[in-house]
C-alpha cells in the first residue's frame, strides 16, 4: 500500500467537524425550544389561575 491509499480523502475532517457543529447547534436550539415551551405553559397556567386572559 502506498501513502496515498492510507490517507483519508481531503476535507473529510472538516466536513465531520461541520456536522458535529451543526448537531450541537440543533441540540441547543431544541433545548431552547423546550425551555420556551415550558415557560409559555407556565405562564398560561398562571393566567388561568389568576383569571387573566390578555391575549
Amino acid at each position: 500500500m502506498t501513502d496515498q491509499e492510507n490517507k483519508a480523502p481531503e476535507g473529510t475532517g472538516k466536513k465531520q467537524k461541520e456536522r458535529l457543529k451543526d448537531a450541537d447547534k440543533q441540540a441547543r436550539l431544541a433545548e431552547a425550544l423546550r425551555a420556551n415551551l415550558r415557560r409559555r405553559k407556565s405562564q398560561a397556567r398562571d393566567r388561568k389561575d389568576t383569571g387573566e386572559d390578555d391575549l
